[in-house]
């Protein structure tokens, strides 16, 4: 079955006039891409487009005082397999390292009833220092607007995914809008992911599966590091880097048929 789809995605993609590609690695995992010209195929990356009224910010995101509580941000999809258990595991074991304490958001859709509960009720229980625990989420998406302000108000924004095929070879949405926003962030060691990040020196990678010993590397680090030393990216991280691509593709293309065109054809 493998070897038919296989196949048929060969034969499509040799009629196609283009091949877009969502992520860098497809271009390894397809290998009927090899039989295509360069040219016909272009990597168009699920990067940031900021709303049309928001206004990105120019610094990054300070590091807290000594006495100014840490706090983390995990937003987007909630599940188990996107680290939402290792996120709490490491916020409880900062407070030995970080006497300030540590507050923990967690934003985003949950479609798992069970664990929307549970967390519900860690959120009742993590509600004072040295730990507190703020949750907004459900079954329905959180407002964007929402997420962009929580960015504004945080010190780490959390990629703790665990080792998986769906996402190991694939850049979450939520890395290049951290990194549009000047976020630090705190990523687990995949190489796709801990290379945009070391290029911009844009945050830490830790072993989200050890909580103490990822606690110490991040304390310690907060009195030293410097996060964004060139600034803030732009390109490497908007979606309008992606667009003018798209655009330049588009035209290489030329005009194809139009709507009436089609609808006058011989049946």
């Amino acid at each position: 079955m493998v070897t038919g789809l296989r196949w048929v995605e060969g034969a499509a993609a040799r009629r196609a006039a283009a091949v877009f590609l969502a992520e860098a690695s497809y271009a390894d995992e397809l290998p009927f891409l090899k039989k295509l010209p360069p040219e016909r195929v272009l990597l168009l990356e699920n990067k940031y487009q900021p709303a049309p009224d928001e206004v990105l910010p120019t610094t990054p995101c300070p590091m807290p005082a000594a006495a100014e509580p840490l706090r983390l941000l995990f937003s987007g999809t909630i599940s188990e397999l996107n680290g939402v258990r290792e996120a709490i595991a490491l916020a409880q074991a900062l407070p030995q390292h970080w006497p300030a304490g540590v507050e923990l958001t967690i934003m985003g859709f949950c479609q798992q009833p069970a664990l929307l509960a549970e967390l519900r009720r860690l959120a009742q229980q993590l509600s004072a220092p040295p730990l507190r625990l703020t949750l907004i989420a459900g079954a329905e998406p959180v407002p964007h607007s929402r997420i962009v302000a929580a960015i504004g108000q945080s010190h780490f924004g959390l990629l703790a995914y665990r080792p998986h095929p769906s996402t190991a070879r694939c850049r979450p949405t939520k890395l290049f809008e951290y990194l549009a926003h000047g976020l630090p962030v705190l990523v687990a060691d995949n190489p796709i992911w801990t290379s945009i990040v070391q290029a911009h020196g844009a945050g830490l990678t830790i072993n989200f599966r050890d909580a103490p010993r990822a606690a110490a590397t991040v304390a310690a680090a907060l009195s030293t590091a410097v996060f964004y030393p060139a600034g803030i990216p732009a390109d490497e991280v908007l979606w309008a880097s992606e667009g003018k691509k798209l655009g330049h593709m588009l035209k290489t293309l030329g005009p194809g048929p139009t709507f009436a065109a089609l609808s006058r054809s011989p049946s």
